[in-house]
């Protein structure tokens, strides 16, 4: 998640450092940073968010990592004319960030709720691996999990091999659609999946998978647009909502 107001060197230069101790390009604007904090990260709900910086620029972005793992994962979109993503581009292996020392946020798991319907668009999809990574490291059960994760193209899917992964192995557990909503362009030449933006399919899946409204919360995280949409699906079918909206 990104939030909108800078912050300047001076309130940042005390803070604690995080080492970037992995990186990844995943596309053109995509990438991945695996961060270790050099003092102890407090312990933190997974769909939870860190807040990082660079020359005393900061956001909030949302943890890709389950709360057992060593580092702190993240999955970031660069934003050309941003302020932060176009430094944190440039961070090689052992470059440093600063971090701000416990996570927020309150996007995470309500087990309360025996369905999950989780619908995100690219980077939006980041707190519900961190969810089912912690829960199925935990090895817990009753829950339903259904995951529809909308891009424009195939490329811009940095999690789909992990949770169509999950799906496979716990086929009674977990759900997961990818849908493509730019299928005729070149990027999406080899694409034979389902078609259409997220909030679009929604209500295919939730009749689909037969989603009872009264024992499931729907999340939606990502782009504005899409939230509006689900909201307003969620509300008409009389579904519990949560969402986390992801701004620049």
């Amino acid at each position: 998640m990104q939030q909108p107001s800078p912050t300047s060197i001076d309130r940042t230069a005390k803070l604690p450092r995080a080492r970037v101790a992995k990186r990844e390009q995943c596309a053109d604007d995509l990438f991945k940073l695996w961060l270790e904090p050099e003092t102890r990260f407090p312990t933190f709900k997974p769909g939870q968010y860190c807040t990082i910086g660079v020359k005393g620029i900061e956001r909030a972005y949302s943890i890709v990592s389950a709360p057992h793992e060593d580092w702190l994962e993240l999955f970031v979109e660069l934003v050309p004319e941003g302020e932060l993503t176009p430094l944190l581009w440039k961070l090689a292996v052992d470059d440093t960030v600063s971090i701000r020392p416990r996570a927020k946020g309150v996007f995470v798991m309500s087990p309360k709720f025996q369905s999950h319907f989780m619908v995100s668009t690219v980077t939006g999809v980041v707190p519900f691996v961190g969810i089912l990574r912690d829960y199925f490291h935990k090895g817990e059960t009753g829950h339903k999990f259904y995951v529809i994760e909308g891009a424009s193209y195939p490329g811009e899917f940095g999690y789909d091999d992990e949770l169509a992964k999950m799906a496979a192995e716990h086929p009674d557990t977990v759900k997961f659609v990818v849908t493509v909503s730019r299928p005729t362009e070149e990027k999406s030449k080899d694409w034979i999946g389902e078609t259409g933006r997220a909030n679009v399919v929604v209500g295919k899946y939730l009749d689909q998978f037969n989603v009872d409204p009264a024992t499931t919360l729907i999340y939606a995280c990502g782009h504005p647009g899409m939230i509006e949409d689900v909201r307003v699906e969620a509300a008409d079918k009389g579904f519990a909502f949560i969402e986390e909206k992801f701004w620049v």
